[in-house]
C-alpha cells in the first residue's frame, strides 16, 4: 500500500512541478501577426454587418411585396 501511495505522490509532483515550470518559460510574439489577425477580424465583421444588413432589407422588401 506505501508504494501505491508514493507512486500517486510522485505523479501528482510531477504533474504539479511541470506545470509550474511551464508558466516561467517566457513566450515572445510578434506584434505585425496580431495586428494582421485583428485587421483580417475587422474585416470578417464588417462582410458579416453588410451581408446582414442586406439579407434584412431584402426580407423587408420581400415581406412588403407580398403584404401589399
Amino acid at each position: 500500500m506505501k508504494n501505491t501511495f508514493s507512486s500517486i505522490k510522485k505523479h501528482l509532483m510531477l504533474k504539479y512541478t511541470l506545470e509550474h515550470e511551464n508558466l516561467n518559460n517566457k513566450k515572445s510574439t510578434d506584434i505585425n501577426i496580431l495586428l494582421n489577425r485583428v485587421k483580417q477580424d475587422q474585416k470578417k465583421e464588417n462582410i458579416k454587418k453588410i451581408l446582414f444588413t442586406a439579407a434584412t432589407s431584402l426580407g423587408v422588401v420581400v415581406f412588403g411585396l407580398v403584404i401589399f
